[in-house]
């Protein structure tokens, strides 16, 4: 076998593994039935992945490329603090859209009963997002004068809550509420009570965080 049928065998795993997830409303995914999925052996799994736990973080490692590469970009990109937090939340209610089954690992849901380290590994994927905000806000602050009407730590983990909250309501509804839906008209709202007062007056005042 080549390693480009060996990639695409993966691939072709991964993917059903996903297709499962999203099918499959509290029911655990066997080893045996993922290899009916994709018409193999479960021996023919195990040649590609070791256990169903490394396929589990072959798909939360998917989550981390995609969702980092493109923070990067949209840090390393112009814009102010707002344009950038809406930027990064956004992204990741869009990711969740596009990816019904992966979001049922993000919330946690598929991995009961599975290896403590995958609970904790998407705890942490969760964490580096809500860091990422905080050094966005921090950033706003040193460069663009930003003060936020809250301190920067728990305006990033408010926002992250919104977020978790609408990927929760997501897997919830069965995928029939979006994560997006009325997101655009919450963002303004949000977004109106982001600065406070005295920075509205004197935006390069130092804030107390």
């Amino acid at each position: 076998m080549t390693r480009e049928q060996k990639i695409s065998r993966r691939d072709q795993i991964l993917q059903a593994l996903a297709r499962m997830l999203e099918q499959g409303r509290g029911q655990r995914i066997t080893t045996a039935a993922l290899a009916r999925e994709v018409g193999v052996s479960e021996a023919a799994l195990y040649r590609h992945f070791p256990s169903k736990t490394r396929m589990y973080e072959a798909l939360i490692e998917y989550i981390e490329q995609t969702l980092f590469e493109r923070v990067t970009l949209i840090v390393s990109e112009p814009g102010d603090v707002s344009d950038r937090c809406q930027r990064i939340v956004t992204l990741l209610l869009i990711f969740a859209d596009k990816n019904p089954g992966l979001c049922r690992l993000m919330t946690g849901e598929a991995l009961s009963g599975e290896h403590e380290r995958l609970q904790t590994r998407m705890a942490q994927l969760f964490e580096r997002l809500e860091t990422q905000l905080k050094q966005v806000l921090r950033t706003g602050e040193i460069e663009q004068g930003y003060r936020p009407a809250i301190g920067v730590s728990a305006l990033a983990n408010l926002l992250m809550a919104v977020a978790e909250g609408r990927i929760n309501q997501y897997v919830r509804s069965g995928f029939r509420r979006v994560p997006q839906h009325h997101w655009e008209e919450q963002w303004h709202l949000l977004s109106a009570h982001l600065v406070s007062e005295t920075a509205a007056v004197n935006p390069h005042s130092p804030s107390d965080i």
